[in-house]
């Protein structure tokens, strides 16, 4: 499983170039794409198989048989690294069911380099959550989600229904942090931080700016610890021992005003360890 550049070719690991050079056979989720990412090397023409989403089950079947044989197979998505909201995973699976090894050959991660720049603190982790949904009540529930979070979410938006989700995201939450990565390792560039607010006066005063790949970090928008008085935290752990931690948030939120999405935070944050 050989991750390729989302980019800019510079970024391809010496292992990924050796083993490309030595595969028998490159399977790949688009044939034309890849014999580009072999030219663009210099690297020799091995035989080509097409492994899209669509054809992924039938071709998992040719790679096994030729791992099977004994040949070297390399697997490429387009970009980026492979089953990574890419074809990839039934393959993987299908190889290791038949009893035969996997082998990852790290590289480029849109997701990760968007995060070890993002200047978010990631020390309790963060959740990927692939790309947004497409339908306006589904955005709406999985921002909601993700606002009343833990953690921070990284996910994907297509171009076209970036602008539609930002601005759901600022009629839910307009003080939240939001980070957008545009067109990571290309030419056009642009890491945002600030509010969804911000994020759109940027976007919108260049219409080209929603042009690209979008990689967005959300982040909601305090930490309830540094919002929660004595008296609602005194509250909270008093109905937190009876109601489930999202439904204690909601009482809380009723009694004392502060919002429910930071009485929950400041919950999850200091919920009893177990052990």
């Amino acid at each position: 499983m050989v991750a390729t550049p989302i980019g800019n070719l510079a970024d391809v690991s010496l292992r990924a170039l050796a083993l490309l050079q030595r595969a028998d056979r490159v399977a790949a989720e688009d044939t034309r794409v890849a014999q580009r990412l072999l030219d663009a090397y210099g690297l020799p023409r091995p035989a080509l198989l097409r492994c899209d989403r669509h054809r992924e089950a039938q071709a998992a079947q040719q790679v096994v048989a030729a791992v099977a044989a004994g040949e070297r197979v390399a697997f490429v998505s387009d970009a980026g690294s492979p089953g990574i909201s890419d074809p990839g995973s039934r393959l993987a699976a299908a190889v290791r069911q038949a009893g035969l090894r996997v082998v990852p050959i790290p590289g480029a991660s849109a997701v990760i380099a968007t995060l070890s720049a993002c200047g978010l603190d990631l020390e309790s982790g963060y959740c990927f959550a692939g790309f947004a949904p497409a339908t306006a009540a589904a955005l709406g529930n999985f921002l909601q989600a993700a606002l009343d979070a833990a953690r921070p979410t990284v996910f994907f938006e297509a171009p076209h229904r970036l602008q539609d989700c930002i601005e759901l995201l600022h009629a839910l939450a307009p003080d939240c942090r939001l980070v957008v990565a545009k067109e990571l390792s290309k030419q056009f560039e642009a890491l945002l931080d600030g509010t969804p607010q911000s994020a759109l006066d940027w976007l919108l005063a260049d219409p080209r700016r929603l042009q690209g790949e979008f990689v967005l970090v959300l982040q909601p928008a305090a930490k309830a610890a540094s919002t929660v008085d004595a008296r609602a935290a005194a509250l909270l752990r008093r109905l937190a021992r009876e109601l489930p931690a999202s439904r204690a948030a909601a009482v809380a939120a009723d009694l004392t005003g502060v919002p429910r999405d930071l009485l929950y935070r400041w919950l999850l944050d200091h919920k009893p360890a177990t052990g």
